[in-house]
């Protein structure tokens, strides 16, 4: 299934979730630049690999420990191709306008970088001897959608289900059923992984890790709202 629009509309400019969007097709259209051999040392470089970090050791935080949390962030702007690339992106601008306009800009930005490392963290437990790296944004993106699904759960997703190649289906979904769905064909995925040994490229349990971290924010961040209109005298 591939959503082709929402309908909520945002009632601020996106600005941060524009931002994000530019800076993972700059950063890709870069890595177009640069040799096959290059671009290989920059994914190793700058994406996750799980072995590098477990055993976790105090180091990690300090000095030249550092260098190997850096790619935490890193990774988030990092893709392995055009469908990679085009796949998130489209996912981020349906869905992430929305999220940044409840959230807010600076919130939005955090939650979103908070989301990618969470993905980034369940990934590497579950794949801790692993020496290939992971990059692209689908994490950080699982937990925009996760914020979606509880911010504007009776939300309406045009999606395009191609029954045939040639005979498009347009219908148009709610929103609960349609990240429902996702998040399950992750989950689902993802066990199958484990069973199999093998992920076929994609890291699953990055996006549960992803989508996961995105229900504990929306739900701290409701808590607190619920908290202040309760007893606004707590925030003054």
């Amino acid at each position: 299934m591939i959503p082709i629009r929402d309908t909520v509309p945002h009632r601020t400019r996106p600005v941060v979730n524009t931002v994000l969007i530019l800076a993972n097709i700059a950063l890709f259209l870069y890595q177009l630049t640069l040799p096959a051999l290059l671009q290989e040392r920059l994914i190793y470089t700058y994406g996750v690999i799980p072995s590098r970090f477990l055993p976790f050791h105090p180091l990690h935080l300090f000095g030249e420990g550092l260098s190997l949390l850096f790619p935490l962030l890193t990774s988030l702007f990092l893709h392995s191709g055009w469908t990679h690339l085009i796949f998130n992106m489209w996912f981020l601008w349906i869905f992430g306008d929305n999220v940044e306009d409840r959230l807010g800009h600076s919130r939005y930005l955090g939650f979103y970088l908070f989301a990618g490392f969470s993905a980034s963290f369940l990934h590497i437990l579950f794949n801790a001897s692993s020496r290939i790296p992971v990059i692209g944004a689908s994490g950080a993106i699982a937990g925009v959608m996760a914020a979606y699904l509880l911010l504007f759960p009776y939300s309406r997703i045009l999606t395009l289900i191609p029954v045939f190649v040639f005979i498009p289906l347009f219908i148009e979904i709610p929103a609960y059923l349609f990240i429902l769905f996702w998040f399950m064909t992750q989950l689902l995925s993802g066990t199958v992984s484990l069973l199999s040994l093998t992920s076929g490229g994609i890291a699953w349990w990055a996006h549960v890790g992803g989508f996961l971290a995105g229900i504990f924010v929306v739900l701290r961040v409701r808590k607190r709202e619920k908290r202040r209109y309760v007893n606004p005298s707590l925030y003054s």
